[in-house]
This record gives structure tokens, C-alpha cells and sequence, in this order.
């Protein structure tokens, strides 16, 4: 398996390429800006890309799908509560001083049970609003691995003070669908560093007073 995360944009949002090496083949999580670089390390690593999936549509995170999309072919996977988010990307850039980034309707609804990633290393969804309504997290089941997006951090949870945003629900989202996965789950957060489920049980301020 390959697995790199790292920062890309304005606001240092985590991309991952995920990719089987055998199969020469990759997903790619979040590709909020940078693209030449992520498209460049593709082809670095010899993977096709297979799919784009975006945790939820703010700009940091969706900012470089479209031309992604159209650099590989991928096709690109939302949930659908968050199209009002995609609708409102003139706005987002005006919140973050950047030019507004190319957008569309994403291609595959990334629906609360299914399964997407690759055929070696499929991710459960798992709707999470709170954040926004149409957050989810990817849980890599076999791997102990969970992409939360903007959802939960090491040692805090995502803002919910933007449009769609709603404090109790992601409390409510983080506490039975995330806390509820084994201990061990690393949880890779759309900023900042890695962490466990196990620490975030243990001493996320936000979690352990509930």
C-alpha cells in the first residue's frame, strides 16, 4: 500500500493519495489546491487515479477536484447535502481572499454505508453533519484508518460557526458513529496532525465532558 498525506493550500488542508502498487492504481482524498503537485506524484508513483473523494465541500478541501477530474478522468464523490456548499463557492473565496476555484456537480454520491476506495483497500462512509450537513468520514475498516475531514482533530472537532454548520449534531456525529470504532483507529483529520480514536476518548476537551 502507498499512503501519503500532506498539506496543500492556503489553509494547509490534508490530501491523501492512497494507492495500491500492484494494481497501479490510487484514490485521492481532499485534493483542496496544489494539483499540478498531486497530479505530478501520480504519475511519480505510476497509479491511475481511480476517484476523487471530497470529505465535505469547503473550499479548502474540493478547491482542485474539477481539475483533477479533468487531468485523470476520475470521477469525483460528494455527499449530497453539501451541493448548496459547491453552489456557494464564489462566497467561500471571498471568506478566504482567493479566486474562486472551478466547481460541478460531483459525479457519485457519497452516501452514508457504501463502499468506495480500492478493490485491496475499500472505506466504509460514514455520514457525519456537523460541520457541514453533508460531512463524512472514510473508514478504512482492514487498515484501522479513518480520514475525518474536518469533523474531529487531535484534541478538537471541527468549526461549526459556517453555513451549515451545528454544534450538538456534530457532537451527536462524532460521539455514536466516530468514538464508537475501535481504539486503535488512526484518524487522519483534514488539518493538523494524525491521532487515535483511544486519545480523543481520553482527553479531546470538546469529548470528554459529555
Amino acid at each position: 500500500m502507498i499512503l501519503e498525506t500532506f498539506p496543500v493550500g492556503l489553509l494547509q488542508c490534508n490530501c491523501t493519495i492512497l494507492g495500491d502498487e500492484e494494481e497501479h492504481e490510487a484514490i485521492v482524498i481532499d485534493p483542496g489546491d496544489e494539483v499540478g503537485r498531486i497530479h505530478r506524484r501520480l504519475t511519480e508513483l505510476g497509479l491511475t487515479l481511480k476517484q476523487i473523494l471530497i470529505t465535505h465541500a469547503h473550499i479548502d478541501h474540493i478547491g482542485g477536484a474539477v481539475k483533477l477530474k479533468k487531468l485523470t478522468g476520475a470521477p469525483i464523490f460528494l455527499n449530497e447535502a453539501d451541493l448548496g456548499q459547491v453552489k456557494m463557492m464564489a462566497a467561500q473565496a471571498k471568506w478566504v481572499g482567493v479566486a474562486a476555484p472551478e466547481t460541478a456537480p460531483p459525479d457519485e454520491v457519497l452516501a452514508e454505508g457504501m463502499t468506495v476506495g480500492l478493490t485491496r483497500y475499500p472505506a466504509q462512509v460514514l455520514h457525519t453533519p456537523g460541520h457541514t450537513q453533508g460531512s463524512v468520514c472514510l473508514h478504512f475498516v482492514p487498515l484501522n484508518l479513518l480520514f475525518a475531514g474536518d469533523t474531529l482533530f487531535a484534541g478538537s472537532i471541527g468549526r461549526t460557526d459556517l453555513p451549515g454548520g451545528n454544534f450538538p449534531q456534530i457532537l451527536d456525529s462524532i460521539h455514536s458513529r466516530l468514538l464508537t470504532l475501535p481504539g486503535e483507529t488512526k484518524v487522519v483529520p483534514g488539518h493538523g496532525g494524525a491521532t487515535t480514536i483511544a486519545q480523543e476518548r481520553k482527553s479531546n476537551p470538546f469529548l470528554i465532558s459529555r
